[in-house]
């Protein structure tokens, strides 16, 4: 799944005529490095939830053929935050483990390795697998502690501090008592699962970027011009 529903108010007025995840970084939108990214993993099925000018994203990307992919819409008539576009998103995810993406950051990470986390979920001891990076300047505190055992931690300070990629592995059991339809954040779903030793992470060492300002999407097309030159 590729989260696209958020309304990008820090790009205005870039994303007043425009969903972020359609910005265009080395001549093609955000959204679609994901989408190549993870039909080079061999992941083919995806849903893309939207809400701010949602049609945008469905007349771009089709029904993904061009790109290699079938992709499945959930639409939101007002962006659900993350946990309520996921749980909103159930049925068309399937019942079993599933990888999900911010549609707004851009990554090389490769997807084959946490499809092989995403399989290793079983809803019961393990619900999550997360994906985190060094803290970056606009967020020194980071969000979670890594530890030893590849556990994490609510607190950054019990473990090695790192940011949440936005990119990781869920088993559908960590939305089952949210409702569908209704806003709802995806931290106190993590933060629960933690305090019973029922979420993993790992880092990601390539290149990513939170393209959440004007000058990071400069930045972001920057090096994703170096990709397609």
């Amino acid at each position: 799944m590729i989260l696209a529903a958020g309304r990008g108010e820090r790009m205005r007025p870039l994303t007043d005529h425009s969903p972020k995840p359609l910005l265009l970084a080395g001549g093609r939108p955000l959204i679609e490095w994901h989408i190549r990214r993870l039909a080079a993993a061999g992941i083919r099925q995806l849903v893309i939830n939207h809400a701010w000018l949602g049609a945008q994203i469905e007349q771009v990307l089709g029904d993904g053929s061009r790109l290699g992919v079938a992709i499945t819409y959930s639409p939101e008539a007002t962006a659900l935050e993350t946990a309520g576009g996921i749980a909103s998103a159930l049925p068309l995810l399937g019942e079993q483990p599933f990888l999900v993406v911010n549609g707004d950051v851009l990554s090389d990470v490769d997807f084959t390795a946490l499809q092989q986390q995403a399989a290793q979920l079983d809803g019961k001891i393990r619900l999550a697998h997360l994906l985190l990076v060094d803290n970056p300047s606009h967020h020194p505190a980071g969000d979670f502690g890594l530890l030893a055992n590849g556990l994490l931690a609510a607190n950054p300070a019990a473990g090695n501090g790192l940011t949440f990629s936005g990119i990781a592995a869920y088993h559908p059991a960590l939305f089952a008592d949210t409702p569908a339809g209704q806003p709802a954040k995806l931290a106190p779903l993590l933060r629960a699962a933690m305090a019973q030793g029922q979420v993993s992470g790992s880092r990601l060492d390539g290149l990513w970027l939170d393209v959440g300002t004007p000058a990071r999407l400069a930045e972001a097309d920057a090096i994703a011009t170096g990709w397609t030159a």
